[in-house]
């Protein structure tokens, strides 16, 4: 049984930093694509970021574009999202998200993940 489960969350001021983390397990970690999603109260789960199965490439939406960076560490089963120069916009839940995908693209919208986790708030005050 494929688990996810996001940690790293909390309460921060705008300009700082925060690093979220997802623990796998139940799958073979190095063939399956990740992506970072996030929901804010009242707004659909949007797409913040994503990355191969081999780490190889990447993909960020607009707004976070330049102050976040997804990565991951296939020996670990991990994959973390640096999250820089916070604003308050950045506020919500995060989730991550996995599909068993081996192309070279990265997979940006929410039917195309399998996989969830419960999800982990973010918040950013200003």
């Amino acid at each position: 049984q494929v688990q996810l489960g996001e940690s790293g969350g909390g309460l921060v001021q705008a300009g700082g930093s925060l690093r979220l983390s997802c623990a796998a397990s139940g799958l073979t970690f190095s063939g399956y694509a990740m992506g970072w999603f996030r929901q804010a109260p009242g707004k659909e789960r949007e797409f913040v970021a994503g990355i191969t199965y081999s780490g190889g490439n990447t993909a960020y939406s607009s707004s976070v574009k330049g102050r976040f960076t997804v990565s991951r560490d296939n020996a670990k089963n991990t994959v973390y999202l640096q999250m820089n120069s916070l604003k308050p916009e950045d506020t919500g839940v995060y989730y991550c998200a996995a599909r068993n995908f081996y192309g070279r693209a990265v997979l940006t919208t929410t039917r195309d993940y399998s996989h969830w986790g419960q999800g982990t708030q973010v918040t950013v005050s200003s």
